[in-house]
């Protein structure tokens, strides 16, 4: 399928949620389509050591979202909030004549990650603890899954502060142990 593509230095995985202000015309066009066909667009991340004219800018894997809000913020600028729903592969990237980036986009599968929340040790919890303390992060959610596996992985990944190219390669993982032994050892 073909899908505007909307680069950020931020990543939002399925079940994800994320708050953006919309103020480039051309991701204000982005948004307008997305809703009126009831479509959705990707959040891919961006590659600070890629070349723009080659399109090696934006790394390939991103996650097909759908817009669940919007609002005029106070400034007078457009704020959405988006949901992920799959991760996809990015190919073939065009730009539109007014900047907005179009791409070939594959869905893939998730990663396998079919064990008890209790081999997650402290991580549900202190998740729990960031969700209780940063009401910015947990007022974007309808219900919190602290008791499945994948969502509290895929939110980790989403919020620790590590480089684009690190979660890339997680993303590459078709297991998701590598990325639970990773932020065991980062939580502990």
């Amino acid at each position: 399928m073909k899908c505007p593509i909307f680069p950020l230095s931020s990543h939002i995985l399925p079940e994800g949620r994320m708050a953006l202000r919309i103020f480039e015309p051309r991701y204000t066009r982005m948004v307008k389509e997305a809703c009126e066909k009831n479509e959705g667009f990707v959040i891919c991340m961006l590659n600070s050591k890629g070349d723009k004219k080659q399109n090696t800018h934006i790394f390939p894997t991103g996650t097909y979202c759908k817009v669940i809000d919007f609002d005029v913020l106070d400034d007078g600028l457009l704020g959405i909030t988006v949901e992920g729903i799959n991760c996809v592969s990015i190919e073939k990237i065009e730009t539109d004549p007014d900047g907005l980036q179009v791409a070939e986009c594959k869905k893939t599968d998730g990663w396998a990650c079919d064990f008890p929340i209790e081999e997650l040790g402290p991580m549900n919890k202190r998740l729990a603890e960031i969700f209780n303390t940063y009401t910015e992060v947990s007022s974007l959610y309808d219900q919190v899954k602290l008791n499945d596996p994948l969502w509290v992985i895929n939110r980790w990944l989403e919020l620790i502060p590590v480089d684009a190219e690190q979660k890339q390669h997680f993303l590459a993982q078709k297991d998701c142990r590598k990325l639970v032994d990773y932020l065991s050892q980062l939580i502990e």
